[in-house]
């Protein structure tokens, strides 16, 4: 379970807060809002609670607001924009640099077999690397096991905004337990859709329809923007069904 201090940006993170890992080889893991300096030094970079998962040998700031940065490892949601000769130039945000996709970052792509995209096509991807001197650089694989794992494109289905936060805890292997969420469980029991979340705050919904898909979009982002407890979100839910 994750532990919170509120942090400012420019601390310089002391040893004490650091989780330390069972497996001492293990390698700290550290999210956005945070700089490492070599050897050991680790600095903030936003406001915002610090996170420390020490099961997971992670440490993050939390920051519902503000602008997304992209972090290597993230999965994100983007638009292609445009092409060149070897890549596709790709929006994460209105704020960033583009991001750029190699035309050959999907599994088994060849130059024969690669997808064909233009320009507004969504796709789910994740950050290869990203630092503030170059831009962005996304595939659409794991890089540890070159599967594509629900990476591609996307198509069909409505793309909804949430807070960073928000995305966050989508991402939660455990929703309930780790992120207080029960609304896509308990929306699942009636409704059948698709769903892929990005850490830049976008959430891709694809159901049987379009009240179906703008039901489970609209409740991820009233859970959001009122904070819903767990007993909230399922009355909420109980709410939207009666209404399609």
């Amino acid at each position: 379970m994750a532990t919170h201090v509120f942090v400012m940006p420019g601390k310089v993170l002391s040893e004490d807060v650091l989780p330390v890992p069972s497996n001492p080889s293990a390698s700290l893991k550290l999210g956005p809002g945070l700089r490492h300096t070599p050897p050991s030094t680790v600095t903030t970079t936003l406001a915002g609670p610090l996170c420390v998962d020490r099961k997971k040998n992670a440490i993050w700031v939390e920051n519902n607001g503000g602008r997304y940065i992209p972090q290597t490892n993230d999965v994100v949601i983007a638009t292609v924009h445009h092409s060149s000769t070897d890549w596709y130039h790709c929006s994460i945000t209105p704020h960033t640099a583009f991001a750029q996709l190699p035309q050959l970052a999907f599994e088994g792509a060849t130059k024969k077999t690669r997808p064909q995209l233009s320009p507004g096509s969504l796709i789910y991807a994740r950050i290869l690397s990203a630092s503030k001197h170059l831009d962005p650089e996304i595939v659409c694989y794991n890089p540890s096991t070159g599967k594509s794992e629900g990476m591609g494109e996307l198509k069909g289905g409505m793309v909804f905004d949430v807070s960073l936060g928000m995305a966050r805890r989508l991402l939660l292997n455990k929703q309930k337990d780790e992120g207080g969420l029960v609304v896509l469980d308990d929306i699942a029991e009636q409704v059948a859709f698709e769903i892929a979340v990005g850490r830049n705050g976008k959430v891709w919904v694809n159901a049987n329809g379009v009240k179906e898909t703008i039901l489970v979009g609209k409740a991820l982002q009233d859970t959001d923007k009122k904070a819903l407890t767990m007993d909230e979100q399922r009355k909420l839910v109980k709410k939207m069904l009666r209404e399609i």
